[in-house]
């Protein structure tokens, strides 16, 4: 898996830079605000970690957020070559692409978030998406993407969804209600997440062209 280190001009590095620090800002803020509701409510702080590191929300702009700080060391270990590499980041933006439009399509009018939780709501789906989306396109080799990484890209919903519906049978707590069982009973529940995943599909083919098309045009 080839991981090359970036040679970033100072312009692009302070791009980089600025977008690392916006995704940790943002999953802080929200850790925050979710520690301080159950702090109020008088309920366990643990659980409330659990909570947090429990949606594809915090979880995805946490491998964003890694990988933007990855791009600016220069450190050779697995870790950091893992991040860097170009599959890895194709497949972490076609993952935080997914994560904004399943927020704007299917919850994003269910509640209006004021405050921080705005500011948090705003950064985790909409800007950070477009931020890496940017470092993808602009700042990560091109032309290394098979169609065989797709489906590698896929195993990560997969095992989200395997523990959500297991969290949720569990604790009876699905936290998104378009896979909520106890509600829309298995079936509309499955066949949301085979939805999900059907656009995950989607997105991650349209990042293959375009990472094909990019790198035809970088050789030419």
């Amino acid at each position: 898996m080839q991981s090359p280190t970036l040679h970033l001009s100072p312009s692009r590095r302070r791009f980089v830079i600025t977008a690392a620090m916006l995704g940790w800002f943002g999953l802080a803020v929200q850790l925050y605000l979710i520690l301080w509701g159950r702090w109020i409510d008088h309920a366990s702080l643990v659980g409330g970690l659990v909570r947090f590191c429990s949606f594809f929300t915090v979880v995805t702009n946490t491998l964003v957020a890694v990988a933007l700080s990855c791009a600016l060391i220069d450190r050779h270990s697995a870790g950091y070559r893992f991040f860097r590499s170009p599959v890895v980041c194709a497949g972490i933006t076609t993952s935080i692409i997914l994560v904004s439009l399943a927020y704007n399509l299917l919850l994003r009018h269910l509640w209006t978030p004021q405050g921080w939780q705005w500011i948090a709501d705003e950064l985790l789906h909409d800007v950070m998406p477009l931020l890496f989306l940017g470092y993808w396109l602009f700042l990560v080799p091109k032309g290394l993407l098979k169609p065989r990484h797709v489906l590698m890209w896929m195993l990560y919903p997969v095992v989200y969804f395997g523990y959500l519906l297991l969290r949720g049978n569990a604790f009876g707590d699905y936290l998104y209600p378009f896979l909520d069982i106890g509600t829309l009973g298995v079936a509309k529940a499955l066949t949301n997440a085979l939805g999900v995943l059907a656009g995950f599909l989607g997105i991650g083919l349209v990042v293959l062209m375009i990472d094909r098309v990019l790198g035809r045009k970088a050789q030419g």
